[in-house]
Parts: C-alpha cells; sequence; structure tokens
C-alpha cells in the first residue's frame, strides 16, 4: 500500500494524539505561538545547581507521594533523577542539605611555612655545586697549566707537614 505524505502526516498525529510530554505540559502551554523550541546548544554546559529550599520541597513532595507513580510523575515534571532525591534525602538526615557538603575537585593544601625555606635552601645549594664545579674546573686547568711550564705545585698536605 503506497502512503501519501498527508496520509501519512495524519496518522503519525493520530499516534502520538493523547501521548503525554516528559514534563507533564501541555505543548500549548510550552509554546503559546506554537514554535518550535529554541534548538539552539550553548558551548559549554553548565552543571544545574538547586537551593536547599528547592531541595527540601522536592524531598517533602517526593515524602507525600504513596501512590504508585505519583514519584515518577514528581521527578519528570521537576527534571530531577532519582539518584539526587536519594542523595538530597541523606543529606537532610544529616542535617548537610544547605549545599555546604564535601566540595569535588582536589583538596587545597595548607602552606607550610618550613617548604618554602626547604625551597630555598635547595635553590641555593644547587647554585654553590654549579660555582664549585667551575672552581674545579679552573684548579685542574691551573695544574695543567703548572705542569706544562714547570712550576712545581704545593698540594695542601705538604702544607700540613712543613
Amino acid at each position: 500500500m503506497l502512503v501519501t505524505k498527508s496520509e501519512h502526516d495524519q496518522e503519525g498525529s493520530r499516534a502520538t494524539e493523547g501521548a503525554r510530554r516528559a514534563t507533564g505540559v501541555a505543548r500549548e502551554a510550552a509554546e503559546p505561538n506554537g514554535d518550535a523550541p529554541d534548538p539552539e546548544v550553548t558551548d559549554k554546559a553548565t552543571r544545574r545547581r538547586f537551593t536547599a529550599a528547592y531541595k527540601r520541597r522536592i524531598v517533602r513532595e517526593a515524602d507525600k507521594c504513596t501512590k504508585p507513580g505519583e514519584l515518577g510523575v514528581l521527578l519528570r515534571r521537576e527534571g530531577v533523577y532519582s539518584s539526587s532525591l536519594s542523595v538530597w534525602r541523606r543529606q537532610l538526615a544529616a542535617g548537610d542539605l544547605a549545599g555546604t557538603g564535601a566540595r569535588r575537585g582536589p583538596k587545597a593544601q595548607t602552606k607550610d611555612p618550613r617548604d618554602k625555606r626547604i625551597a630555598e635552601l635547595e635553590r641555593e645549594t644547587r647554585r654553590l655545586e654549579r660555582k664549585l664545579e667551575q672552581a674545579e674546573t679552573v684548579i685542574g686547568i691551573q695544574k695543567k697549566v703548572a705542569s706544562l711550564l714547570g712550576i712545581p705545585l704545593r698540594s695542601p698536605d705538604d702544607e700540613e707537614n712543613s
């Protein structure tokens, strides 16, 4: 059977007729002028942040849900995952719902004043080692020049014995 485009559109509209939107809001209420929502995607996704009052309100509403499916409707309407609801319930029970819980990311290191001093001493040691290496090179060259010219050099051991 060959279906024309207009018949296909009519069948599609009948098939979706009565279907619910995930948010529970009718299309006419979402877009009053009938336009489609703005499809533009932002350059960088931002993490959603919920206030403590919002979290408490959602937990209270979730606790009121007694019939099967009510909780799912609430979560879809609010756009919240069930895992978030579980975390918020735990935070509320622990008295930590204000959002002052553990922060994500690396922990801030406290500065030890001794670390600064150690770094300074290590830099000074490296500088003095380079200077010593230069001095040893110069002394080696002086010994070679002295031996070529036939100038006798006294070693530090000779000075102690005299």
